[in-house]
């Protein structure tokens, strides 16, 4: 397993993990469906939704196989495929300087994306800090239709 740590920041209250050449467009790709479950995905990309647009602590895990069900530890979680023809993924906020992005090393192949969100409720009442954390984990499977996991509680309007 290959493990790390980063701290990206969530402009546009997103960041995304893609295959090198992509173009990481997810603008057409944000529908109200792709809002309400936090995950938006484009040809070699997919887009993690955030509650804050501010740096947000994101752990990536890359995997030889699924993970065990940790989903109780979670408040939301959602699973993609990511394509990568290139054997090289990119993960930025959205509006960060792309050559400067963190690159991992990795087998080209179809990717099983599980993006976990924690304490998504923690945020101050002005939207600028709080607790929430994400976790993207990466395995080799075969490509799957969006789908929620765990849906986390409707926020209160």
């Amino acid at each position: 397993m290959k493990s790390f740590e980063l701290s990206l920041f969530a402009d546009y209250f997103q960041f995304y993990i893609q295959d090198e050449p992509a173009s990481g467009d997810l603008s057409a790709a944000w529908t109200g469906e792709a809002t309400d479950r936090l995950l938006a995905t484009a040809p070699g990309t997919v887009g993690i939704g955030t509650v804050r647009n501010m740096d947000v602590p994101v752990a990536v895990q890359l995997l030889e196989r699924e993970p065990d069900d940790d989903f109780a530890n979670w408040d939301h979680v959602v699973e993609a495929s990511l394509d990568v023809a290139s054997g090289r993924i990119v993960i930025a906020g959205c509006t960060d300087y792309l050559p400067d992005a963190m690159r991992i090393e990795t087998a080209p192949g179809t990717y099983r994306v599980r993006a976990s969100y924690g304490a998504l409720d923690t945020l101050s009442e002005d939207g600028l800090e709080g607790n929430d954390h994400y976790r993207l984990q990466l395995w080799p499977a075969p490509s799957i239709a969006v789908r929620i996991v765990k849906q986390r509680p409707t926020p209160a309007n």
